[in-house]
């Protein structure tokens, strides 16, 4: 079974960054095969897409987060980021890690992502 671990949310003023991190281990997806998805969830809203990377390299984010938020991953380490700047109070919310492989989806805990002044 795969474990997605989430880490590096917090409280943050309005402009600043955070760097997200979603370590992956156990199971038999790694993510060099896999898509990888961040989601968020804001209080009262449904789950909602905020970028992607494909197994071949192909990146897409949320009109909400083009211009400002980066997603990268290190195939050796098994683990994907995504770098938040330039972050706006209607960024708030839980943030979710997801794994996509072979039709079966992974997630992980979540992390909480405040900004807030």
């Amino acid at each position: 079974q795969v474990q997605l671990v989430e880490s590096g949310g917090g409280l943050v003023e309005p402009g600043g960054s955070l760097r997200l991190s979603c370590a992956a281990s156990g199971g038999i997806f790694r993510i060099v095969t896999s898509t990888m998805n961040w989601y968020r969830q804001a209080p009262g809203k449904e789950r909602e897409l905020v970028a992607t990377t494909t197994r071949d390299g192909r990146e897409g984010f949320a009109d909400s987060a083009v211009g400002r938020f980066t997603i990268s991953r290190d195939n050796v380490k098994n683990t994907v980021y995504l770098q938040m700047d330039s972050l706006k109070p209607e960024d708030t919310a839980v943030y979710y890690c997801n794994l996509h492989s072979q039709n079966r989806d992974y997630w992980g805990q979540g992390t909480q992502v405040t900004v807030s002044s």
